[in-house]
């Protein structure tokens, strides 16, 4: 019993014993963790769909969404697709083919089989410039960090990001990174961290 005693004192756990045989306490359950919240993700030029009219096997499709952020179906046409969701591009099609049928549409279903138009570019002063594709949507440090990281001498307290805003132009902004590549960032620091969307370009200068 001295031991069992020690052994609770040591632990501080609680110590149960039936017939002067110790069992074993129960520590309680941690608390489940909280589910990440992922940004919907919104479909791209460049990005390969899997097309699904129910019932209808001569409209399954794939189909890439071209540079002008559209792609043509069968009986519904040009549909166009970057910037909205799967689910927006459905509807889109159901309208397209309402046409063709008496009675509803079938149900459309709308994939994205490869984030293929999801892209990045890194230039300037980091380890290993270059385009990425990556699976999800990332920020300026993430994006600086899969481009090997800032190289000697860089400058991440100006940071430049371009961002294409459609018909040619380019809006240009900065980026403040040193103290979170200190390890040290504000809550105002990691507030304005940027997503980046596709096509921008991060300069390290």
């Amino acid at each position: 019993m001295r031991l069992i005693s020690l052994f609770a004192t040591l632990s501080g756990a609680a110590v149960v014993t039936c017939a002067g045989l110790p069992a074993m306490a129960q520590l309680p359950a941690a608390a489940p963790l909280a589910s990440p919240h992922f940004k919907a993700y919104r479909i791209n030029p460049g990005d390969d769909l899997e097309v699904n009219v129910w019932g209808e096997e001569r409209l399954q499709r794939e189909a890439k969404v071209l540079p002008d952020g559209t792609f043509t179906f069968p009986l519904a046409g040009q549909i166009d697709a970057a910037g909205k969701l799967p689910g927006e591009v459905a509807a889109d099609i159901a309208r397209g083919l309402k046409a063709q049928y008496r009675d509803n549409v079938p149900t459309v279903t709308v994939a994205v089989k490869e984030a293929s138009g999801l892209q990045f570019s890194v230039a300037g002063k980091v380890k290993a410039p270059g385009t990425f594709t990556p699976v999800r949507y990332v920020n300026a440090v993430e994006a600086i960090t899969m481009a090997g990281g800032p190289a000697e001498f860089a400058n991440v307290d100006d940071v430049t990001v371009l961002r294409k805003a459609g018909s040619g132009h380019i809006t240009a902004f900065k980026v403040h990174l040193g103290s979170i590549f200190k390890g040290n960032p504000s809550e105002r620091d990691l507030a304005g961290l940027p997503e980046l969307e596709s096509g921008d370009t991060v300069i390290v200068p």
